[in-house]
C-alpha cells in the first residue's frame, strides 16, 4: 500500500494507481517479502529478493544481468534520482519520497487528470513509456494484461470512470 495519503496524493485514485503500478512492477510475492516494494532492487523475485537497507539515497546499484540501476517500489533508475530529489525537495529515498516521484512522473506524462478521473486505460497508455511492465511499453519485458491491471486498481480502492 502506498505510504502517501490520498489527501497528499490528490485523491484515492492516485493511491490506487500507485498500488497498481507496484503490483505490476514488483508483483504480489515480492511485495509481501519486502517493505511493500520500497526496498527492492531490479532483478528481484519473490524467491530471491534483492533488497537495499537504507533509504538515505537511491542505492544506485547496477545489475549487470538487467543492465539497470532501477530500485524502489516504482523501479526508478538511479540517473533520475538527483533531479527529482532537487525538484521535489525530497529528504531521502524513503517510501513517501518514492510515491511523490511516481506521482511527478505521472504528472509529467499528462496522465494525472486521467488517473484522478478513473480513465485507467488512457492513464496507462500515457505512462507505459516509463514502466516496462505496462501494456505497450515495448521494453522486451513481461507486460501485464489490462484486465489484470484493472483488477489491481479496483482492489486498491480505485474507481473507474
Amino acid at each position: 500500500m502506498s505510504r502517501i495519503t490520498p489527501e497528499q496524493a490528490g485523491g484515492q485514485n492516485v493511491c490506487a494507481f500507485l498500488d497498481m503500478l507496484a503490483w505490476s512492477e514488483i508483483g504480489p510475492d515480492l511485495l509481501a517479502h519486502s517493505d511493500d516494494g520500497y526496498d527492492v532492487l531490479v532483478g528481484s523475485t519473490g524467491r530471491d529478493p534483492l533488497l537495499f537497507d537504507s533509504y538515505a539515497t537511491h542505492p544506485n546499484i547496477y545489475n549487470r544481468r538487467f543492465k539497470s540501476t532501477a530500485a524502489g517500489r516504482y523501479q526508478l533508475l538511479g540517473r533520475y534520482w538527483e533531479s527529482y530529489k532537487a525538484q521535489l525537495r525530497l529528504p531521502d529515498f524513503g517510501p513517501v519520497s518514492q510515491d511523490r516521484i511516481a506521482i511527478q512522473q505521472i504528472r509529467e506524462q499528462h496522465a494525472l487528470p486521467d488517473v484522478i478521473a478513473g480513465r485507467l486505460v488512457d492513464a496507462i497508455g500515457n505512462v507505459s513509456n516509463i514502466w516496462a511492465s505496462l501494456p505497450g511499453a515495448g521494453y522486451g519485458q513481461h507486460e501485464q494484461h489490462i484486465n489484470d491491471l484493472r483488477q489491481a486498481f479496483l482492489a486498491a480502492g480505485g474507481t473507474l470512470a
